[in-house]
Formats: structure tokens, sequence, C-alpha cells
């Protein structure tokens, strides 16, 4: 198979507000270490060639910092300052990418994936230009409108996950489009391109932290392993 260098863009800019504390929530603690090293860390587990934009508002930059010195051996990272929204926080981020590159886009928070779901988002976008981890949905679904609502079948339905992983043909070119609000993920403004999203199934372990609960319940998932 196709070898192509490999750039992890991390999108890290939230304030934390949801977690009812000061502290953005990707500097929190989270089995001893911030949720930002875990991140981190399971992109240069993955492949020894990875390199990492970590996308941070610059106001962030110095506990940014700190988070990378508590690795023994310090990780390729390159600090890149956020945007307005993500996409142009992901935009500033791609200046660091050249081409011939597999890029994955992950959030921050997400500090739980593991190298096998990096590893299967890289090989699929070799074959496919793009692979988006996504779940089933285990919910019953409605749909809300001005009229009322109705129900929705929720097998016709994903939860999207990150890495979204493209490559650098297919997500460099995406993002000289104009802004649009409806941008609401990095596969979004590809498929504005015409290209064809590629779904992989991604991992129940792959949380978003945006609540103190999630924060629990990852300290749990963490304690249990799994790679």
């Amino acid at each position: 198979m196709e070898q192509r260098s490999k750039i992890a863009i991390i999108v890290a800019g939230g304030s934390g507000t949801r977690m009812g504390g000061t502290m953005p929530k990707q500097f929190l603690e989270l089995a001893g270490k911030p949720v930002l090293y875990h991140t981190i860390s399971a992109f240069v587990a993955a492949y020894p060639d990875m390199q990492v934009v970590l996308v941070v508002p610059e106001a962030h930059f110095e506990p940014a910092r700190q988070v990378l010195a508590c690795f023994d051996t310090p990780p390729p990272v390159t600090l890149v300052q956020g945007g307005e929204t993500r996409f142009h926080s992901v935009k500033n981020g791609l200046q660091q990418v050249q081409d011939g590159s597999v890029v994955f886009v992950h959030d921050g928070v997400r500090p739980l994936l593991t190298i096998s779901l990096i590893r299967h988002c890289y090989e699929q976008t070799l074959l496919h230009g793009n692979a988006i981890p996504v779940t089933d949905m285990k919910d019953s679904v409605r749909e809300v409108n001005g009229e009322g609502n109705a129900a929705r079948n929720r097998e016709q339905f994903r939860i999207i996950q990150t890495p979204q992983t493209f490559l650098s043909e297919q997500l460099l070119p995406a993002f000289e489009l104009p802004y649009d609000p409806l941008f609401t993920d990095e596969a979004t403004v590809v498929e504005r391109m015409g290209h064809r999203i590629h779904l992989v199934q991604g991992e129940e372990r792959n949380i978003k932290i945006t609540r103190p609960l999630d924060l629990v319940i990852a300290h749990a998932l963490l304690a249990k392993g799994g790679e």
C-alpha cells in the first residue's frame, strides 16, 4: 500500500463554559494528565512519522506548551492560532500541510480515540480519498419543524466523529472555498467540491468531552483500558 506523510490537525479552541468552570476543557485533568495530552499521544503513537498541528487560541499557547511539557520526549507539534470558526481554525492549520499528505482533523477534546482507529482511517483514506468515522444511533429520532415534529428511521442516520481524514488533494482545495455556515465539519466542505464521503466504523469510546459527566465517563473508560 502507498505510504504518505501524515499530519494531524488537532483543533482545541473550546472555552469550557459548558463544563461549568473557568479552565478550558482541553486542559482539564484526565487520569493525571491534561485531556489534550491523551489526544496528542494517540496520534504520535499511531505512526512514528506523524506530524501534529495544534490549533488553539493565541491566549492558550502557554497552557498548550505546558501540555507538551508533560511528554517524556516532546512530540513534533506546531502551534497555530485558531480562527473565528472551526472552518477558519482548520484553514489556519492547513497552512502547515504539504500536498501529497494524509490529513487527520480531530477534536482536541476527543482523547479516547485508539491507535487502531487512526490507522484504519489512514488506510481507508488511501483507498477512498477520505474516511469519516461514524457510529450508529441508538435513540429514537424525531424531526422538528415549524409545523410540528415527525418520527424518523434512525437506521438512516449516523453520528459523526473525528478524526475526519482526507487526502490533501481533496482537503486543501476545499478550504479555498468561501466560508458557509452550513460547513459544520470538514466532510461538508469536501462534499461541496463534489467528492463522495466514505464512512467508516467509529468507536463508542471516542466520546467528545463537553460536560462534567463526559469527564467521569472518560476516566472510567481509560481505567478499563483498550487500544
